[in-house]
This record gives C-alpha cells, sequence and structure tokens, in this order.
C-alpha cells in the first residue's frame, strides 16, 4: 500500500496571506458528501452520522446567534454604563447608570426627569456643590480625564495583545470572504480584546461607533464555533459560507434590524452566497436578535435602537428636500472617503504611523475639549440621534422641542402651530457646531489602532443636517402658508413637516454616500426606526447619494480601505473594459526566464527540494518533458514540501536521489536503485487553462466568478505561462493608471 494513500496532515491546507482554491475546496466538499451519503445506507451508525453532518450547520448557525446576541449585548450595558461614568456616578448603586439611577428615585419631577439626588457629578462628591464656575471646570477636568484613560487603554490592549483588533474590521473581513487568509484576524485573542476595547472605544467619546466592530466580532465567534465541527474546520470554502451568516447576525444585534443583516451581509460583505447560506444567515440573525432581546440592553423591551413614532403623513412636495438630502450625503461620502484616505495613506508612510498610541490620545484629547460645552457633543452619539430621530410631543422636555406656543391645548390636546422659541434656535446654533465638529473629527478617527465603526457617526452627520433641514421647512411653512408649495396640503392650525423624519432621511443619506449600500441600508433604517411608511424617502435620498457619490470616485468606503491596504480583492461591481488577452499578463513575458515546471517522470527529491528553495512560488505546473511542454496537472508548494517531508521520515530508502512520480504508474525499476516517491494524489489533474488569446475581459470574470488562485495559458496544448490572481490585480491597476505594486498585501 502506497503510504500517501493516508492523508497526510496539512496537505490540502493552505499558508498564511494566501488565496484558497475555491473550486478544489469545493470538489473536496462534494466528495466528502457523497461518501458520506453512499456510507449511509450501510448501516444505522453511519445514518446517525449523516442526519447529523446536515444538521451541524444549523446547529452552528443557533450557536453563533446566541454568542454574538450576549456579546453585543453585554458591550451595549457595559459601554452605557462607562459613558454615564465620565459626567457621574451612581452612589445608590455604582454599577447603575444615569437612566437605571433615577428609575427607581422617589424624588425625580418630570421636568427634570434627568436629575436625581441619587445620581451625583464629579463636582458634587468632589467638591459638594454643582454651581459656579469652579463646579463646571472640575467636571470639564473629570470628563476629559476619563476619556483619556479609556482611548488609552483600548489603544495599549491593542498594541500588546491583538493588533487586528483595530478598526472596522469589514473591509478585511471582504477580502477573507473572497478567499484570503489572514491567520489570528478572527481567532480568540482578537475576539476577547475586541470586545473589550470596544466598550472602550465607544465609552471615550470618540466620533466612531460599535456596529461595524460588532459585525468583526460574530465573525470570530463564528470562525472560533467553526473548529467545533469537522465539516467546517477543514474546509476553507464551507467556513466562508458560516462568516457569511455570521456577519448578517453582527448586523442583526449591531442595529436589531434581522432582516437587513440578511441583505447587508449579501450585499456589502460576502463574495460568494448560495441560496442555503440566505436561509442560514436569516436563521443566525433571527437567533442573535432574540437572544439581544432577551438580554434587553437598553431597558425598553424594544429591539431598535431609534424608536419612532410620526404620525404625519410626508408629501410629494417633499422629495425635493429629501433628494436635496441625497445630494448633501453624497458630497459627504465623497468628501469623507477622499481626505480619511489621504489621512490613512499619510499615517502608513509617515512617522505618524509609528506612534498610535500618542495619536489616539491627541485626537481623544481634542474631542473630549471641544466636545464638553457643547450638549449634543457632549452626548453619546446614539443618544444624539435618537434625540434628532424624535418627533415633539407635549411633553417633551429638550430644546429642540421648545416651540413658543406648544403648551396652549386649545386644538383638543394636539400640537397647534408651532413657531420656534428661543430653545429651538439655540439649539439650531449649537447643532450647527456638532455638524462641523463630526464632520472634520470623524475623518481623523477612523483608522487609528482602535475598534471604530463609520455607521454610526455617519448618520449623526446626516441626521443633524435633516433636522436643522426639517426645522428650516417647518419654520418656512409656518411662517408662508399662503405660498403655493404649502396652500394645497398644509391647511392652518396643521402640523405639516416633521423634522424628525428629515433626520432619519439625511441619516440613511450619509451613511449610503460613505458606504454605498442601497437595498440594505433602507431594509436597516426603517427596522431601526420602525418607520415602515418612509420608505419611499428612504429610498429616494439613498439612490441620489449614491449616484453622486458614485459620479465623485467609484468606491466605497471599505473598497477604499482594502485598496489602500493591497489587499488581493477582486471587486465584483467593476467592468473591466480594456482589449488586452491573456498572453499580454502571463509570466514568463517575452524576454523573461522560462516558466519554472516539473515533469512527470523525471526529476529526483533533489531538483525538486532545489527548485522549492530558488524559488516562491505557491506553486508549480507539472509537464510531460521539457521538449513537449504538454501539460499534466498543477502541484502546491506547500503539499510538495510537507509530502517530501512525511516520505523521508516515513517511508524506507527514500533518498536525494529517489525519483518523484507524478504519473498513476511507475515504470519497473533496476536492482539497487533507491524507491521511487509517488506524488499523484496530491496533483491537480484538471487545472484551469485559458489559451494565450483569451480575452482578459473573460479571465478576470472567470477569477472573479470561480475565486481561481491561478489560470495556466497553453497554445495548441503546449503550456506558454501562468496568470495569478496578484497579476490580475495588478493588470487592473496599470490599466487603470495606477501603481501596480499597490497590489501587495501591506
Amino acid at each position: 500500500m502506497d503510504f500517501l494513500e493516508e492523508p497526510i496532515p496539512g496537505v490540502g491546507t493552505y499558508d498564511d496571506f494566501n488565496t484558497i482554491d475555491w473550486v478544489r475546496e469545493k470538489s473536496r466538499d462534494r466528495d466528502r458528501h457523497r461518501e458520506i451519503t453512499n456510507k449511509s445506507k450501510e448501516s444505522t451508525w453511519a445514518l446517525i452520522h449523516s442526519v447529523s453532518d446536515a444538521f451541524s450547520g444549523w446547529l452552528l448557525m443557533l450557536l453563533i446567534g446566541l454568542l454574538s446576541g450576549s456579546l453585543a449585548g453585554l458591550i451595549d450595558i457595559s459601554a452605557h454604563w462607562m459613558t454615564d461614568l465620565k459626567e457621574g456616578i451612581c452612589t445608590g448603586g455604582f454599577w447603575f447608570n444615569h437612566e437605571h439611577c433615577c428609575w427607581n428615585s422617589e424624588h425625580v419631577t418630570f421636568e427634570e426627569r434627568d436629575k436625581c439626588p441619587e445620581w451625583n457629578s464629579w463636582s458634587q462628591l468632589i467638591i459638594s456643590t454643582d454651581e459656579g464656575a469652579f463646579a463646571y471646570i472640575v467636571n470639564y477636568f473629570m470628563y476629559v480625564l476619563w476619556a483619556l484613560l479609556f482611548a488609552f487603554l483600548a489603544v495599549s490592549l491593542v498594541k500588546v495583545f491583538a493588533p487586528y483588533a483595530c478598526g472596522s474590521g469589514i473591509p478585511e473581513i471582504k477580502t477573507i470572504l473572497s478567499g484570503f487568509i489572514i491567520r489570528g484576524y478572527l481567532g480568540k485573542w482578537t475576539l476577547v480584546i475586541k470586545t473589550i476595547t470596544l466598550v472602550l472605544a465607544v465609552s471615550s467619546g470618540l466620533s466612531l461607533g460599535k456596529e461595524g466592530p460588532l459585525v468583526h466580532v460574530a465573525c470570530c465567534c463564528g470562525n472560533i464555533l467553526c473548529h467545533c465541527f469537522n465539516k467546517y474546520r477543514k474546509n476553507e470554502a464551507k467556513r466562508r459560507e458560516v462568516l457569511s451568516a455570521a456577519a448578517a447576525a453582527g448586523v442583526s444585534v449591531a442595529f436589531g434590524a434581522p432582516i437587513g443583516g440578511v441583505l447587508f451581509s449579501l450585499e456589502e460583505v460576502s463574495y460568494y452566497f448560495p441560496l442555503k447560506t440566505l436561509w442560514r444567515s436569516f436563521f443566525a440573525a433571527l437567533v442573535a436578535a432574540f437572544t439581544l432581546r432577551s438580554i434587553n440592553p437598553f431597558g425598553n423591551s424594544r429591539l431598535v435602537l431609534f424608536y419612532v413614532e410620526f404620525h404625519t403623513p410626508w408629501h410629494l412636495f417633499e422629495l425635493v428636500p429629501f433628494v436635496l438630502l441625497g445630494i448633501f450625503g453624497g458630497l459627504w461620502g465623497a468628501l469623507f472617503i477622499r481626505t480619511n484616505i489621504a489621512w490613512c495613506r499619510k499615517r502608513k508612510t509617515t512617522q505618524l504611523g509609528k506612534y498610535p498610541v500618542i495619536e489616539v490620545l491627541v485626537v481623544t484629547a481634542i474631542t473630549a475639549v471641544l466636545a464638553f460645552p457643547n450638549e449634543y457633543t457632549r452626548m453619546s452619539t446614539s443618544e444624539l440621534i435618537s434625540e434628532l430621530f424624535n418627533d415633539c410631543g407635549l411633553l417633551d422636555s429638550s430644546k429642540l422641542c421648545d416651540y413658543e406656543n406648544r403648551f396652549n391645548t386649545s386644538k383638543g390636546g394636539e400640537l397647534p402651530d408651532r413657531p420656534a422659541g428661543v430653545g429651538v434656535y439655540s439649539a439650531m446654533w449649537q447643532l450647527a457646531l456638532t455638524l462641523i465638529l463630526k464632520i472634520v473629527i470623524t475623518i481623523f478617527t477612523f483608522g487609528m489602532k482602535i475598534p471604530s465603526g463609520l455607521f454610526i457617526p455617519s448618520m449623526a452627520v446626516g441626521a443633524i443636517a435633516g433636522r436643522l433641514l426639517g426645522v428650516g421647512m417647518e419654520q418656512l411653512a409656518y411662517y408662508h402658508q399662503e405660498w403655493t408649495v404649502f396652500n394645497s396640503w398644509c391647511s392652518q392650525g396643521a402640523d405639516c413637516i416633521t423634522p424628525g423624519l428629515y433626520a432619519m432621511v439625511g441619516a440613511a443619506a450619509c451613511l449610503g454616500g460613505v458606504t454605498r449600500m442601497t437595498v440594505s441600508l433602507v431594509v436597516i433604517m426603517f427596522e431601526l426606526t420602525g418607520g415602515l411608511e418612509y420608505i419611499v424617502p428612504l429610498m429616494a435620498a439613498a439612490m441620489t447619494s449614491k449616484w453622486v457619490a458614485d459620479a465623485l470616485g467609484r468606491e466605497g468606503i471599505y473598497d477604499a480601505h482594502i485598496r489602500l491596504n493591497g489587499y488581493p480583492f477582486l471587486e465584483a461591481k467593476e467592468e473591466f473594459a480594456h482589449k488586452t488577452l491573456a498572453m499580454d499578463v502571463m509570466k514568463p513575458r517575452r524576454n523573461d526566464p522560462l516558466l519554472t515546471v516539473l515533469t512527470q517522470d523525471s526529476m529526483t527529491v533533489e531538483d525538486v527540494e532545489t527548485i522549492i528553495s530558488e524559488t516562491t512560488y505557491s506553486g508549480f505546473p507539472v509537464v510531460v518533458s521539457r521538449e513537449s511542454q504538454r501539460l499534466v496537472g498543477f502541484v502546491l508548494r506547500r503539499d510538495l514540501i510537507i509530502s517530501i517531508e512525511n516520505a523521508r521520515k516515513k517511508q524506507d530508502g527514500v533518498v536525494s536521489t529517489s525519483i518523484i512520480y507524478f504519473t498513476e504508474h511507475s515504470p519497473p525499476l533496476p536492482p539497487y536503485t533507491p524507491p521511487t516517491l509517488k506524488l499523484r494524489n496530491i496533483l491537480d489533474l484538471s487545472p484551469f487553462t485559458v489559451t494565450d488569446l483569451t480575452p482578459m475581459e473573460i479571465v478576470v470574470d472567470i477569477f472573479r466568478k470561480l475565486g481561481l488562485r491561478q489560470c495556466l495559458v497553453t497554445h495548441n496544448g503546449r503550456l506558454l505561462g501562468i496568470i495569478t490572481k496578484k497579476d490580475v490585480l495588478k493588470h487592473i491597476a496599470q490599466m487603470a493608471n495606477q501603481d501596480p505594486d499597490s497590489i501587495l498585501f501591506n
């Protein structure tokens, strides 16, 4: 029996920073499935094994949903408590945040529901008073101090224990799902550190969100749980199906939007998304959302983050300001991507990148110092968005609801006409300053060496712009009701404009401008707010922002970061429109040395080891002979090394002069010659080939659709050269007048 008929540990696996072979992985899974199905007819035990194998995918989804939902609940509760810790502490129990502290208090008035004797600000604790300039300075100092402490802990933990825990993680997850291997990116340490530092980063008050990093956290859960199941542990393509579903669970718990999560995974993250993965993603997102709802981190028994109760229908004319918000969102998206990528490139190429701790502390200090004086920048971004989405009722105590005759209930308890009061004008100025700060500071925050998501800051920018426009429209309708555009649908005394709706549409527009999402964005927005009847305004704004942003630059923020980092990612949305041929891209070129090949039956172990040591290629074509150059198959470098090492240890008599055979039968050997080494088992007998005259647009399509690592080029059956995924990426960059060497993992 040939020793190679037993599987060798390590053969069929991949090195770090390599691309998987989708075709090979899928065919291995088909073989495994066929074997289990055939055996299931032989015995009851084999039948049980077959059923458990089929059920293992659903069990895995259940576990991912439970773990993702639990971690998201833990992160939400911890972040709420630590955010409030910057302003004070609860003497009734230090583990209560501000809201929970005042819930059970008997001394809370309705007008000042956030003030209770149990909650003490830092000035009350340190100097026993909350009045006067000195008390303000003490609170200011403590706010900045806590922010710096949280940020320092976050960046230090990331730097020391898990460098992969920084950023949002979505660009890397897109790359991993396309077949690239980054070992440790979805590992145990990354999960632990990302969970802890995400709480610290959000609590520090920096302009970032936890939504993108929660996708990374859920994918880490998926990857770790895959190791419990043989089916997924040993097959990289199957594991990527699980990670697609985990990404859906991540968005589900980030926003409380299970359907939006599935669509986000399909539209934005996944590379290969079969129908089976769609169902499993749906199940994982459902379990994750159910788990989060059971934990009830917001304490309001609702899953959605920003629940809205708008009762006023929107009018057709309002599509004009909604489209304007879409244009603003597209412009902001394009501006943000360009400036953020320029700053990140500067960080990569200058000394700045060597001091991540100092950079984080400086940005945190600037953010905290500028944020404290303005109540809208001081509150957490989620609270700010919630306030901006809110439609003013009779009982609201917010400055945004300080209308002049709001307590005149002569119209049967409904809100009458709403001329803006002093509070509204003051809030408008503060919101305008908040908008400028958020626009500028988010550019420098995203991409630092701490977990940082982009969903919430982008939504905040859009919500502020939308609320400003909404209040402007509302006052215009109030003071100019005789105008033709208003008098047809806005009757005297009616409250026809809903500023909160404009904030919601603005948030969708800005998020769409930055990420270029459309369908999933609209679904996430209506799941997020419960505003089902406002789908058309959301669609109009999302589409407009995408068109405007695409006109100024084709890439979304995640694709731009993938290109900046040099990840080998073939974008499926881009068209290849150049008239080049496979022979223009393949290696070797006309004046290059000949292609390095192995022959099927004439090379010794020493010859092969010399080729391996002198080259860095990931694999080698196998030909009949150097003269004929007729193709036999393709063998991976890693499989060759492992097989030769294993043979030297376990097979008697294999020495450097032993001949390696890739054929089915080796010829009889003369006496006293060393035993041969048969390596046909590791040979890929069906490598993908194209002719030298195949147009490159077809080759690019083949690489995208089949997820190939390499493709061999032939002419009349003779091997001419090879095209790898990196060659394709370099060629695309060259055709777009970019530096082809930027397509190298950095």
